[in-house]
């Protein structure tokens, strides 16, 4: 079949009856049927299922919730202990029961509501734009045929070429203008199409939006993934913020929810906007350096501006290195309000949360991804939602009654640099959203869609948080410039399944007939059309509110703490995401030259945490500093990526399975068809392309040459049992590379019967010291086994085996592995 033709049958595939049946059996439920049942048999005591969330949000985080929150003793930010029943399993992880438990009871929440028409709707209608070139022949833009278009028209076959050739010259200059401005900020991004459904009816007492309040019905979205400092040229991996925004097309109107992975950000005034970017882009003496905050011009900025704090120590988390898409969480950031259909209005606040867990790579990962593959994220995405292994994420709500917006003695809530802690108001889930399909066309849809922060439906309404006031300005007009004109809206990908009708006319790229002789309101010569709907016809309207106050640059004096939420989240911290943190400090603070900036950063650090700004310190060449204000001791366990570690066990993990000529296939295979059965993306990587041949004769295909990809570039690894082959392997110093590597990044290790030379070659510690290279040792150092399993030489790879390893798998990373020492 050619790659047309498959391309073809992809898109018949995407119909809605052939979503719908690969929907009903989705990687979750056939993992629910298979490894992980198995699971269930093996574990001495399944832990308790997630019960089903509250599903009438309550605004009644005033006075008394604040008081308790902060009375309550602060809890520790652990990891919850694993089973004893399994055997070498890390703090953190989570059984293959309580993922299938957990994903049982997302699935109950969304079956509970009938069948939602809707959610191809906008796949529907952008049919009509699709360009399909499959059985057709080759014309210019005006439709004329085309006779040749690999030789220009000349006098004679070496005479000059004649200006006459329209072809050409029509060819050339669309080639000269298909470039357009990329965005200042967010400028490399990803998108996909899915839908949004409410679990029910509960938010119907708060907001007039249809879109949440109607299980019955599937919304199309398009959201748009994207990281902020770099080029559109440059790499998935850096330490960076990342967009998350999501355009609803709502038969209200689209709604664009345009947010980040971090729930707060830099500044509190919009008018800051331009001097943090400026700060962060390039250095403008010589454009370096690319997608990195680690350079002089960022941390002069932030030291200087102390409201940036907050979000700094968010960057220099694991949050800004995300696994994937698909494991990070998203946040409106800026409050809002919901407004019922009576006019009352409450504060809400938007979460997104990957039903896969949250998770992150690790520092010296990403930078190796940069090198290996810069589409790291991009591929995942792309990749997965072709597999039929859809992202899925929840959205919940913060919900704040008006009467308590100023309950909270250290949160304004209209400051973007705070948040308001889950255990003070809880985020309630209200509905799902799926992303099931891929752009046919990256440009078309991707860089072309447009977010704008004021596309809101009636429902949902502002406030006055001056950020969020000037982004209503600023998204607005940056299209003008990046789109060509004011007509972007009618742009296929931003177009709204909403009818549109109004007396805007004429500009660059009309592509709408407007028909009629009135073109302005009133009139009577067009019946008086578009008729105004007004207040009770379902249109949008701006809820009263009194504003009062004098003209002043200023502002409020509830903004001005900028520390104490820094201190609650570095407080909230596991120990691996705090020493992740300090190293992350350090490695950006390092690449500052100026020593004063260093300095002053220290001194900022030192009134969020005192051991904080000293562990920092020692690391780039500065005195530590004196004590400075006290700790308060809070804590917000749900800041943590420890309290998120999903409900899908394996599903879309990448697993390698190291393998060379005299492998012992079986276990192999069966290895392959278990983890394949529970959703994983299992690869077998040879030493050359092709196959290997296995110890009992059999040719055995591999997915690609072992020097093609690197460790960083899965989630787990697995080294083949086979005298002959782990001879090769033990000599090939790129598969010792790839397992030491691997180790050394926190990922499940599993080896398998003599596979254990390869581990001693890497010289890993689940050895004892002097035995490393001879024998396994009983005396392993601590945490060394973490993650890791083993299987007996000739032993099958049996269901208590396998449950050790997707354990061990779906708990993403090992952290309290020693390996500091490990050369990788």
């Amino acid at each position: 079949m050619s790659e047309q033709a498959t391309r073809a049958a992809k898109k018949a595939a995407k119909t809605p009856a052939a979503k719908a049946a690969k929907t009903a059996a989705s990687p979750v439920d056939a993992a629910a049927k298979g490894r992980a049942g198995k699971a269930a048999t093996s574990t001495s005591k399944a832990p308790a299922a997630k019960s089903a969330p509250a599903r009438r949000p309550a605004a009644q985080a005033g006075a008394k919730q604040v008081a308790a929150a902060k009375a309550a003793p602060p809890a520790k930010a652990t990891r919850a202990k694993a089973s004893t029943a399994k055997p070498a399993k890390k703090a953190g992880s989570r059984s293959a029961t309580a993922a299938v438990l957990e994903a049982k009871s997302r699935a109950d929440r969304a079956a509970a509501a009938p069948p939602a028409p809707g959610g191809d709707a906008k796949a529907l209608q952008l049919d009509a734009h699709r360009m399909v070139k499959l059985d057709t022949e080759l014309t210019t833009d005006q439709g004329i045929g085309v006779e040749d278009t690999d030789n220009t028209l000349r006098a004679g076959p070496r005479g000059p070429s004649l200006l006459e050739d329209f072809h050409f010259r029509e060819k050339i200059m669309r080639f000269d203008h298909e470039r357009i401005p990329e965005r200042v900020v967010h400028a490399r991004g990803s998108g996909a199409h899915g839908y949004f459904q409410p679990y029910d009816t509960a938010l119907a007492e708060y907001t007039a939006a249809r879109f949440l309040t109607d299980p019955g019905t599937r919304t199309p979205v398009f959201v748009r993934f994207s990281t902020v400092q770099g080029s559109r040229g440059s790499t998935d991996t850096p330490r960076d913020v990342r967009g998350f925004a999501v355009k609803f097309y709502t038969d209200q109107g689209n709604f664009d929810l345009v947010g980040n992975n971090m729930p707060v950000f830099f500044i509190q005034d919009g008018i800051k906007f331009p001097d943090v970017v400026h700060a962060v882009k390039p250095e403008p003496h010589h454009e370096m350096p690319q997608a990195a905050s680690a350079h002089d011009t960022f941390w002069d900025f932030v030291t200087l501006q102390p409201e940036t704090m907050h979000h700094v120590i968010w960057l220099m988390s694991d949050r800004a290195i995300p696994r994937s898409f698909r494991t990070m969480q998203g946040f409106g950031v800026h409050t809002f309000r919901l407004v019922a259909a009576d006019g009352t209005r409450t504060f809400v606040k938007f979460h997104w949360t990957p039903v896969a867990g949250v998770h992150s790579l690790v520092w010296d990962e990403a930078q190796k991804i940069s090198g290996k593959d810069p589409d790291f994220n991009r591929r995942d995405l792309w990749e997965s939602i072709e597999a039929g292994l859809y992202p899925e994420y929840e959205l919940g709500v913060q919900i704040i009654a008006e009467s308590d917006e100023f309950a909270f003695d250290d949160i304004d809530l209209l400051d973007s640099t705070k948040l308001v802690p889950e255990e003070v108001v809880p985020v309630v889930p209200v509905g799902r959203m799926v992303l099931d399909r891929n752009p046919d066309n990256f440009f078309a849809e991707t860089e072309q869609v447009a977010f704008c922060v004021q596309n809101i439906v009636p429902g949902i309404d502002f406030t006055d948080d001056p950020l969020l006031q000037a982004r209503l300005f600023s998204y607005l007009d940056t299209q003008l410039t990046r789109l060509g004109g004011p007509n972007f809206a009618q742009i296929p990908i931003n177009r709204p399944l909403a009818p549109v009708r109004n007396h805007q006319q004429d500009g660059f790229h009309q592509d709408d007939i407007p028909v009629g002789q009135a073109n302005y309101h009133p009139n009577s010569l067009g019946g008086g059309c578009p008729v105004v709907p007004g207040a009770g016809g379902g249109a949008f309207v701006h809820t009263p509110e009194h504003v009062d106050g004098i003209k002043e640059r200023k502002r409020s004096e509830t903004f001005s703490d900028h520390y104490r939420q820094a201190t609650l989240f570095w407080n909230s911290m596991a120990a691996w995401e705090k020493e992740h943190i300090v190293a992350a400090y350090r490695f950006e603070l390092g690449k500052v030259a100026h020593r004063h900036i260093r300095e002053r950063m220290v001194e900022h650090l030192n009134n969020i945490d005192h051991q904080l700004a000293v562990a920092v310190a020692a690391g780039i060449g500065v005195p530590a500093p004196k004590p400075g204000r006290p700790n308060h001791g809070r804590m917000s366990p749900a800041l943590s990526q420890a309290s998120m570690p999903g409900s899908t066990g394996v599903v879309g993990r990448k697993v390698a399975v190291l393998v060379a000529d005299g492998v012992e296939g079986a276990s192999v295979e069966s290895i392959q068809a278990a983890l394949a059965e529970d959703g994983a993306v299992v690869e077998l990587l040879g030493l050359v392309d092709g196959a290997v041949t296995t110890a009992a004769g059999d040719a055995l295909p591999v997915t690609r040459a072992m020097n093609t990809v690197a460790s960083v570039l899965y989630d787990a690894v697995v080294v083949a049992d086979g005298e002959a082959a782990v001879e090769q392997l033990v000599n090939d110093g790129y598969a010792v590379h790839f397992v030491a590597e691997a180790y050394k990044h926190a990922k499940p290790l599993a080896v398998l019967g003599v596979g254990d030379r390869l581990v001693q070659a890497a010289r890993l510690p689940v050895f004892e010291a002097s035995d490393r290279i001879t024998a396994p040792a009983s005396k392993p150092s601590a945490g060394a086994l973490d993650g890791v399993v083993f299987l007996a030489a000739g032993a099958d790879a049996d269901d208590t085996f396998l449950t050790e390893l997707t354990t061990a798998i779906a708990a993403h990373r090992h952290y309290d592995r020693p390996v500091d020492g490990i050369a990788a």
